[in-house]
């Protein structure tokens, strides 16, 4: 869904700056920085500056990237220990576009373990609703100002969060349908879980 922005680069001082210099200096008011990789770019920002900065870059004449692409949650428990590249367990990960300009961006806040939560961005794109309640089902992050944050994948009862990295690959309970009851019934899981070791296929073998 496109959100129409406000922003009228014919009466903006900010459509004259180049795309790149506006974006680092945008990103610098609020704190964050802004790589580039295999000719992405992607802006690295503190969660209690990111809705400001998000409603900023839609808002801004030289930025307006109107259309949010796809949010998601990360999270980096058992990645490679590389020095200060992940700071926070949990992470958001905003995709934008903007459709006026054919640009692309990408935006990460970093979240603290113990409290993963973040500001809603539902009221800068609308279409953030399902994609801020499939993290929440899915990763257990909390968007504050939410306007219906409940589960979208998992079922009413679910304990935890799948896609976590601490979750066990077979969950916790196992369902079927009772024949005598008459109901789905909720059981501990019956299957013992064992770490899978793909099939090596040698050279000689084949020969």
């Amino acid at each position: 869904m496109t959100t129409p922005s406000p922003a009228d680069p014919s009466d903006s001082e900010d459509a004259c700056q180049s795309g790149e210099d506006a974006l680092a200096s945008l990103v610098m008011s609020f704190g964050g920085s802004v790589s580039t990789a295999f000719h992405e770019r992607t802006v690295t920002v503190g969660c209690d500056q990111a809705f400001a900065l998000l409603r900023s870059l839609r808002d801004n004449a030289a930025t307006r990237f109107e259309q949010l692409i796809d949010l998601c949650g990360v999270d980096y428990s058992n990645s490679a220990p590389v020095e200060n590249d992940h700071p926070e367990r949990f992470a958001v990960v905003y995709h934008l576009l903007s459709v006026s300009r054919n640009d692309r961006l990408r935006v990460v806040a970093y979240l603290a373990e113990d409290s993963p939560r973040i500001r809603s961005v539902v009221g800068i794109w609308a279409c953030a609703n399902w994609y801020e309640r499939e993290a929440f089902d899915l990763f257990g992050i909390l968007f504050e100002g939410h306007p219906d944050l409940r589960r979208l994948l998992t079922d009413y009862g679910f304990i935890g969060h799948p896609m976590r990295k601490d979750f066990p690959l077979s969950g916790h309970v196992e369902m079927r349908f009772d024949e005598k009851k008459g109901r789905v019934v909720y059981e501990p899981v019956s299957i013992d879980p064992r770490v899978t070791v793909p099939r090596v296929i040698r050279q000689e073998s084949v020969e």
